[in-house]
């Protein structure tokens, strides 16, 4: 049985969400929304709330249109997770704690206002098959159009791999699906497991130890698949051995649409710009530790492939907007001609709380202790490769 739960109190202030370059504080932030004032501006508190959008299919209403979604802000309740959230809300955990610096997420407290980054920069390429971002750790899927239909696309988080174990990039297509997988564990993972003192199976059947989860798209990549997963915490964050896996709902569904034969295109763009409605949007995520190619050098090319509202050149002021924009890498679209730290904030919609607890899920003690485990691997991991 699902339930909605109730809005919660909104007496408390907006907590500072870091959103572009020139504000770097919470009290910089809050002082920002304090002296906001005019017809525009409406405090999160006096806002509707209504229902949340849907954060996984999205219309396109134009050929060129980029931009998709919509932010959102939901008040939590007493014992909501960053984890509930994100799963209830069509994000990975690592995507709330980038667009919500500063708030505990394992206690963010009763009435936390949360922004939920569900507005998203669609892939620079051809909208077609299914396109991976690893730096965004986000999946779109692009189901062919009926005649006389729009195109829609479907989009997920998706957990990734970690440091030592990347996820390869480049174009490949589906060449297998399966229900019920059994995981032929490989020689590598095992070895590794073994050297950490957890040996495993050769073969694990199908069920709730299957690390594949329900369906399994392989792909024409050795070894790479797309897949689901018995510990939906870790969808969202780089946990995986190359693998990509997503929630079981979700990969459930996307196993009904995808053919053998689907175009998998899968790409590593930390920085995107794109556009709706005449407006042009700059989303910005952390650089995955081992990229082999520059930070500087990705934002470069975006910054040099775009131009302006009509055309032109972006001016000096718009590139060094951008630049400020990139060092805070919370993975928020910002409309680049905004130069207001709330731009984000005004335009988001306060959204019911509909967070379902869920009996069979593990304790918050348990999925934090799970959780902290899979951070202190990939921060090994991190510290490991890097240079001495």
């Amino acid at each position: 049985m699902t339930y909605t739960r109730p809005y919660l109190s909104r007496s408390l202030l907006l907590v500072a969400v870091l959103l572009s370059g020139g504000c770097e504080t919470l009290d910089g932030f809050m002082a920002g929304l304090k002296n906001k004032s005019g017809p525009d501006f409406v405090a999160l508190e006096n806002r509707p709330v209504v229902d949340p959008i849907d954060a996984n299919t999205f219309t396109l209403t134009s050929d060129d249109q980029t931009v998709v979604g919509e932010p959102q802000v939901v008040f939590t309740g007493p014992d909501d997770t960053f984890s509930d959230l994100a799963r209830t809300y069509g994000l990975g955990y690592d995507d709330l704690i980038a667009a919500n610096p500063g708030i505990d997420p394992w206690l963010p407290g009763a009435g936390t206002p949360i922004l939920l980054p569900t507005q998203f920069v669609l892939p620079d390429a051809a909208k077609r098959g299914v396109i991976l971002n690893i730096a965004t750790k986000r999946l779109f899927y692009y189901p062919p159009p009926a005649d006389g239909e729009l195109q829609q696309v479907l989009t997920y988080p998706i957990g990734i791999g970690r440091v030592g174990w990347e996820t390869p990039l480049g174009e490949t297509t589906v060449i297998a699906k399966a229900k019920n997988p059994t995981w032929w564990v490989p020689a590598s993972v095992r070895r590794e497991h073994a050297e950490q003192g957890d040996p495993l199976p050769s073969i694990v059947p199908p069920g709730p130890d299957n690390p594949l989860g329900t369906r399994v798209l392989k792909l024409n990549m050795p070894g790479y698949l797309i897949h689901g997963t018995n510990q939906p915490y870790g969808v969202g964050m780089r946990v995986s051995h190359g693998c990509v896996r997503l929630y079981p709902e979700n990969i459930e569904f996307l196993y009904t649409l995808v053919e053998i034969g689907e175009v998998v295109t899968i790409m590593n763009e930390p920085y995107q710009m794109g556009r709706v409605d005449g407006r042009l949007y700059f989303e910005a995520h952390p650089p995955l530790a081992d990229d082999e190619v520059s930070a500087e050098e990705r934002l470069q090319r975006v910054l040099d492939a775009q131009s302006g509202p009509n055309g032109e050149p972006l001016n000096v002021h718009l590139r060094d907007h951008i630049l400020a924009l990139a060092e805070n890498a919370n993975g928020v679209p910002i409309s680049i001609v905004e130069y207001d730290a709330a731009e984000v904030m005004m335009r988001a919609r306060v959204v019911h709380n509909v967070v379902v607890a869920d009996p069979n899920e593990p304790t918050l003690s348990e999925v934090r202790e799970m959780m902290q485990e899979l951070e202190a691997e990939f921060e090994a991991d991190g510290a490991a490769r890097s240079p001495q």
